[in-house]
């Protein structure tokens, strides 16, 4: 590693200043073989910009160096993270300088990750031509082929979720291993009751597992082998536990918002400020945002279905900054070589040169190029929904949160207190797209104080 010092001539400035740096790095916890890493970033970032002292950089220039290294794909993710680290130390711990203090160093460092072939985003379109009978653990792809394309096609012919076909064909395959791998075409309704019954007494899963189970079983003996199950024996559907969801304070949802800024911080307050799931946040496109009506349309939710949310008017402007933002990133990518999208088949081909436009880019973008394991292409997916699952928790837990705080708690929140507002709860059942309102009505249970606000006895006794 090459000496250097801001004025190109004084060694001891030189040995001073690195001396400081792993003074830092020791601080912050960075173990010592990983040190002549970081230090070796620093020096690389230095070498490439040789006519910028170090004090002198803004974050247009760091950004630009990010986005240089974000477009490498042969650089390995821990590697690009650790970068990342090096120069959030230097700039922010050890030089102090005023800008990075409020440079999002969670995107650059956190929404990295990439989609796998497996995400529900992507995974149809990434299967093979055995639609991923081939994967580890699937028994049914493997041992009974015929089988598993009848099942793929059922599901997509019902036009199920991909989670509702990955946790059906789980089951499947629990099913055929707690069988010794017996065939399906071996199987029946006393299969069937002994399975659910060794998850009920020897597994003593929950009542809305073994419902699970039955109805993958339900829809495989069915619509795939075309034998619809009969009288299964003593076992009955269990009835399900209704449980009263986790809702946090208005003062607490503050406490968990406040710390968090940048891209993850406006994704978790448009989670909290409409109700939406963090994978509905995280796909959401240019294009699903109505500044003139004041709404989002979030597309094919759970259950397929399309819903309009209000947008809250306290983060207009932080998603237009956030629009112009993405604009600046994807005319990048075009310049780069890059700058298409994910686009599900049908829409690919019914809009063969959407993939490059603005308005269908993702609103909140990884800031890594991500490979198509299937064709090669080179693209930006949207953030990974656990970038977000893991601020929530742990901002929660620093705000000294005792509650189970997970990012669908925010959901919880939204609607519970909505109905505090005096919101109809018609109004709050179409904003969460619910199908029945019961679902809606478990939110009123956790309204005024305890047993439905009526007062403990204890707080009436003498003292």
């Amino acid at each position: 590693m090459s000496d250097f010092s801001e004025d190109g001539t004084n060694n001891a400035l030189v040995g001073k200043f690195w001396h400081n740096y792993v003074s830092v790095l020791k601080r912050f916890g960075i173990p010592d073989r990983s040190q002549p890493w970081y230090r070796k970033h620093v020096q690389r970032f230095i070498d490439d910009h040789p006519h910028i002292k170090l004090r002198e950089h803004r974050p247009e220039s760091v950004t630009l160096w990010l986005t240089r290294l974000s477009n490498n794909a042969t650089l390995p993710l821990w590697q690009y993270r650790q970068k990342v680290d090096a120069l959030r130390l230097l700039f922010r711990h050890m030089l102090g300088a005023d800008w990075a203090a409020e440079f999002d160093w969670t995107y650059w460092s956190d929404a990295c990750q990439p989609l796998d072939n497996t995400h529900p985003t992507v995974a149809r379109a990434y299967e093979s031509k055995s639609a991923g009978a081939e994967r580890p653990g699937n028994l049914l792809g493997q041992r009974f082929p015929a089988d598993y394309t009848r099942f793929v096609a059922a599901v997509r012919i019902a036009d199920l979720s991909i989670n509702t076909e990955k946790s059906y064909l789980g089951w499947i395959n629990r099913f055929l291993r707690f069988h010794n791998d017996r065939g399906p075409s071996a199987c029946a309704e006393p299969e069937v009751a002994s399975f659910l019954e060794h998850l009920a007494v020897k597994r003593k899963v929950t009542g809305a597992t073994q419902a699970q189970a039955l109805n993958a079983l339900v829809f495989f003996f069915a619509r795939t082998l075309e034998r619809p199950l009969g009288d299964i024996g003593h076992f009955k559907r269990p009835k399900p536990h209704q449980r009263v969801p986790t809702v946090l304070s208005r003062t607490e949802v503050a406490g968990i918002l406040q710390p968090l800024q940048g891209q993850t911080g406006l994704m978790t307050r448009l989670m909290y400020g409409t109700g939406m799931r963090v994978m509905e946040c995280a796909r959401l496109r240019v294009l699903d945002l109505d500044f003139d009506y004041r709404k989002i349309t979030v597309h094919e939710a759970k259950g397929k279905k399309d819903r309009v949310v209000p947008m809250p008017t306290s983060l207009i402007e932080p998603l237009k900054k956030q629009i112009a933002w993405v604009g600046l990133k994807h005319e990048g990518d075009l310049q780069a070589g890059f700058g298409g999208v994910f686009m599900p088949d049908a829409l690919a081909r019914k809009y063969p040169n959407a993939a490059r436009e603005l308005r269908w880019q993702y609103l909140f973008p990884a800031s890594r190029i991500g490979k198509d394991p299937r064709s090669g292409t080179r693209r930006r997916h949207h953030i990974h929904p656990s970038v977000i699952q893991r601020a929530v928790r742990d901002s929660a837990r620093k705000s000294g949160i005792t509650k189970r705080v997970t990012s669908h708690t925010l959901r919880h929140s939204f609607a519970t207190h909505l109905l505090e507002s005096g919101s109809d709860i018609r109004t709050v059942q179409e904003l969460l797209g619910h199908s029945d309102v019961t679902t809606t009505m478990i939110y009123t249970h956790v309204l005024g104080k305890g047993g439905h606000g009526v007062s403990s006895p204890l707080d009436r006794l003498d003292t």
